[in-house]
């Protein structure tokens, strides 16, 4: 099932993190790493294999973030990737990430769609300086490996990551959803009110 255009949704509990991916993909400085905008921010590119469409958003597993607010953002991040995204990829910082985020995180995806989780693949950020004892104990802390395995286990480390495997990766979560994306609540709540 080749996809011409791949459109693939950050999040995760870092900006920064999340946008250095992101940059990492497009091989290019396109998002600010230092300036957390208010918006979701859609931004194109040009892979080998076609177009690839990032969608990154805004700190959404914030605890302060109002049901209003997190609406919204969900809302402008489905209409940005229209017709809906093919891949969900969870920016996370293994020794910040709780149980708490892995709530939030969940209810989020659950926002988009019941499907996101089938969409949705783990890559792992590097850990901050710590001795390597902390860092392997923390990579196997509970919410980080519930979180991977409500994903179907599909996780990579950034460290040593290769655009290749990351894109390899991309290309799996497609075929295994027979190439369909993920169709958002939110699209067809409009579709229906628009239709009466």
């Amino acid at each position: 099932h080749p996809v011409s255009e791949l459109r693939v949704v950050l999040l995760g509990n870092s900006w920064s993190g999340r946008s250095s991916v992101g940059n990492f993909i497009l091989g290019e400085p396109v998002f600010n790493t230092d300036e957390e905008p208010n918006n979701c921010l859609r931004i194109g590119g040009q892979l080998k294999e076609g177009k690839i469409f990032l969608i990154n958003t805004p700190d959404l597993l914030n605890p302060n973030i109002s049901e209003d607010k997190l609406r919204e953002h969900v809302e402008l991040c489905v209409r940005l990737s229209v017709p809906g995204p093919h891949v969900f990829l969870l920016v996370l910082q293994p020794e910040d990430f709780t149980e708490e985020h892995r709530l939030r995180l969940c209810r989020v995806l659950e926002r988009f769609s019941d499907q996101s989780f089938d969409h949705s693949m783990v890559l792992m950020s590097k850990p901050k300086q710590k001795s390597p004892a902390s860092r392997d104990f923390n990579i196997h802390q509970a919410p980080l490996q519930e979180m991977i395995s409500i994903c179907g286990f599909r996780s990579l480390k950034q460290e040593d990551l290769e655009l290749r495997e990351l894109l390899k990766n991309f290309k799996q979560i497609v075929e295994k959803n027979h190439g369909n994306h993920v169709m958002c609540h939110q699209l067809t709540i409009k579709h229906k009110e628009e239709s009466v």
